[in-house]
């Protein structure tokens, strides 16, 4: 099985939700659609399921085109964010319901169900009703009823969002691999780029209704096609900074020159937007007397820092931007405190006008930037 998205686009009075968007996911592998809130990844998955219908374009299922084909007879399963159960029926008769609406054997149908429930940790659940469960309880009830209804295309929309942190990161684990084991087309979407390269497989960033990019989920994080793609499979958001080239030099937003030979070597003149991802960005609680730009460092100021775990993400205003630097430990800086901000230059990715990747900057030897003579 197969299926290929062709130019599918989806509008709403004036309004353009989906653009022009082509996709081919087959049988057993494992797709995300990356994007943020809004960015048409629920809109993709309702077509694909056959609850809406494109505009413009074509869905087809093995070379046939299914837009008269009714829901029913699709093979599909679908998990939303918001979970959806059926409120009369206990968690085993929620779980087991598309089985019997199927015929499957009553041995069949509790040897699915049991399977399900000890995967999703709900075997002592089974007797309840969803009103007597949790919301990750429930979520995770709607997920077991598409594990066992096996259909061949899994349509999940951000279902882990209401699960607490442990059974989120063993399931990101797990689905992928109990989908995959029933051969199906699992196509999972979410706005957080760390959960897309835990799961791998292949992923297509989505920006305002519009595919930027598809690929190996690594190969799109490191390579990113444009800036769209770049801001999509980064989070915190993406560092970016302006520049004009003119001939040896590079203007920065705040009118200083510096030296861009070492920035990429043969680049034209003209105006350039680097981007350039947290864990990048060094910074040092020592000030650099003038910013020596000669070391890739710019001197700023602390605007406010987040402790997660193990990890701080340090905000730092150098001025014309406020970047955001990745630091290891737990650093509690007080906002005003000076720091120096270093770029790692085989971080920066170099765009055009149109936001076309054209280059890479720099090598871990040469900084991002000297100084200008």
């Amino acid at each position: 099985m197969s299926v290929v998205l062709d130019k599918v686009g989806l509008k709403s009075g004036a309004d353009i939700i989906i653009e022009g968007v082509s996709l081919q996911f087959d049988l057993g592998t494992m797709n995300i659609l990356l994007g943020p809130t809004l960015s048409g990844k629920t809109s993709l998955m309702r077509l694909m399921a056959g609850l809406d219908k494109p505009t413009s374009g074509q869905i087809s299922v093995n070379g046939h085109d299914v837009a008269r084909v009714a829901v029913r007879r699709r093979s599909v399963a679908m998990v939303y964010q918001q979970f959806v159960n059926y409120p009369s029926l206990t968690v085993y008769e929620n779980i087991a319901s598309p089985l019997r609406v199927a015929g499957v054997t009553k041995a069949e149908i509790e040897a699915r169900v049991a399977e399900a429930a000890r995967v999703l940790r709900l075997e002592p659940f089974l007797a309840r009703l969803p009103a007597q469960l949790s919301g990750g309880q429930q979520q995770r009830t709607a997920i077991a009823r598409a594990l066992v209804k096996r259909a061949e295309l899994v349509l999940l929309d951000e279902p882990l969002a209401n699960l607490d942190y442990k059974l989120r990161e063993e399931l990101r684990i797990e689905l992928p691999r109990l989908f995959a084991e029933s051969g199906s087309i699992l196509v999972y979407a979410t706005t957080e780029p760390s959960e897309a390269l835990l799961l791998g497989g292949r992923t297509a960033t989505l920006w305002h209704g519009r595919m930027t990019q598809i690929g190996d989920t690594p190969s799109v994080y490191r390579r990113p096609a444009n800036i769209d793609s770049a801001r999509v499979f980064s989070d915190p958001p993406l560092n970016e900074l302006a520049v004009e080239k003119r001939g040896p030099r590079a203007i920065l937003p705040d009118g200083r020159e510096v030296e861009a030979a070492r920035l990429v070597p043969d680049l034209p003149d003209g105006e350039y937007r680097l981007g350039f991802r947290v864990e990048s960005a060094e910074i040092d609680e020592a000030v650099a007397v003038a910013g020596d730009m000669a070391t890739g460092r710019l001197n700023g100021t602390v605007a406010v820092t987040e402790i997660s775990g193990s990890e701080s993400f340090v905000h730092v205003d150098v001025g014309f931007a406020t970047w955001v630097c990745l630091v290891l430990g737990v650093h509690d800086w007080t906002p005003g405190s000076a720091v120096s901000v270093r770029i790692e230059p085989r971080g920066i990715h170099v765009f055009d006008r149109a936001g076309a990747v054209v280059a890479v900057a720099g090598t871990r030897q040469s900084p991002a930037f000297a100084t200008a003579g």
